[in-house]
């Protein structure tokens, strides 16, 4: 018979159970011979007399003799230590196109391991070795990845949210602006695009330079505007870009803009007339003092910008293009919270480029 038409079923190998121990125990006293009890057991004989040879002990008799015992609890206990001790392989080790490919998002384009995993699943890539997300830091820790450590992460595992307690206090040198306690449920709830959280990243200690930023509530859109100065009249020249650069669509892009009660945004007025049309070109809110929390996303936002700009540095030394650069990154990144999509993907799909969005 050739080996191509063998009808003989491989058998898969399984271990024996504790209660099949059991059975073995029981036929060794009842003298049965290892190929019975192979035969009851559905095992071959070869098994049989390791699985023997495994669990037997010496005993000493009442007249202080020796002999040799089978116990099904002894061997059980073996095999359950043999089994915990036991190396486990590496899923990442059957796949170096999927190791090279989170070193390649993790250390050059600067994407967390959750990010990493979350955009390969949405995309359906095809990875031997695929992990998850709690098992690659789970391989950062423990140094499988040479090259990347905690420190080549910007954030850990996502930690518990503080709790905010609600702050009823009136900013007293902005009492005539509009509060974000009158900001509609829409806005609150992101369901309409055009939305934006603002605020302005500092340069170092007694240097006037800085960034102003605007965060889509809804799809996480980010702008970053260079200024000279952290003062009213930069903020509204930097407007008043923006509505150069998108003329009569400004209005529809950007509805409201939530700051908190900087110096520099107290010429509310100003921010909301249109330099180009009658009437205003956007609606102006408040945050409490001392809430940061109530422009959350905003200030998430910022917090990614200090990965490329950290605290101290001179924002006057940095180049427009740098900038934009940071920018696109930003809006290119991969998010949770959209599903592992981009802002990118998110605010072409819903305005179909009609704003010249990241263009």
């Amino acid at each position: 018979m050739e080996q191509l038409n063998c009808i003989t079923k491989r058998v898969k190998y399984k271990h024996l159970t504790e209660r099949e121990r059991y059975k073995l125990e029981g036929y060794l006293e009842i003298k049965l011979s290892a190929k019975e009890i192979a035969k009851r057991l559905n095992k071959h004989k070869a098994t049989v007399c390791r699985e023997i040879k495994r669990g037997t002990i010496l005993k000493i008799g009442y007249e202080l003799d020796e002999y040799s015992v089978y116990r099904a609890n002894i061997a059980q206990g073996d095999y359950e230590r043999k089994v915990s001790n036991r190396e486990r392989s590496l899923k990442i080790g059957k796949d170096k196109a999927l190791e090279k490919y989170i070193r390649k998002r993790i250390l050059k384009d600067k994407h967390s391991p959750d990010a990493v995993i979350g955009e390969i699943k949405r995309k359906g890539l095809n990875f031997k070795g695929m992990i998850c997300t709690k098992t690659l830091y789970n391989y950062i820790d423990q140094g499988i990845f040479s090259g990347i450590n905690n420190a080549s992460l910007w954030e850990k595992r996502k930690q518990k949210k503080k709790k905010h307690r609600q702050i009823q206090r009136i900013c007293l040198r902005n009492k005539g602006s509009r509060s974000i306690e009158e900001r509609p449920q829409e806005v609150n709830n992101r369901l309409e695009y055009g939305h934006w959280e603002g605020d302005c990243v500092k340069s170092r200690f007694k240097k006037k330079s800085g960034l102003f930023v605007l965060t889509e509530r809804k799809m996480r859109e980010e702008i970053i505007l260079k200024i000279k100065a952290l003062t009213q009249e930069a903020i509204l020249e930097a407007i008043d870009k923006l509505e150069n650069k998108y003329q009569r669509y400004f209005k529809d892009k950007f509805k409201s803009i939530t700051f908190d009660n900087g110096g520099e945004f107290l010429d509310w007025e100003a921010i909301e007339k249109s330099h180009l049309y009658q009437g205003k070109r956007t609606l102006v809110y408040f945050a409490h003092p001392y809430s940061s929390w109530e422009r959350g996303t905003n200030e998430n936002q910022n917090r990614m910008i200090r990965r490329f700009i950290p605290k101290g540095t001179d924002i006057a030394k940095i180049s427009n293009k740098e900038v934009k650069k940071i920018e696109n990154w930003m809006n290119n990144y991969p998010r949770k919270i959209l599903g592992y999509r981009t802002a990118s993907e998110m605010v072409l799909e819903a305005t179909k480029n009609r704003f010249g969005v990241l263009n």
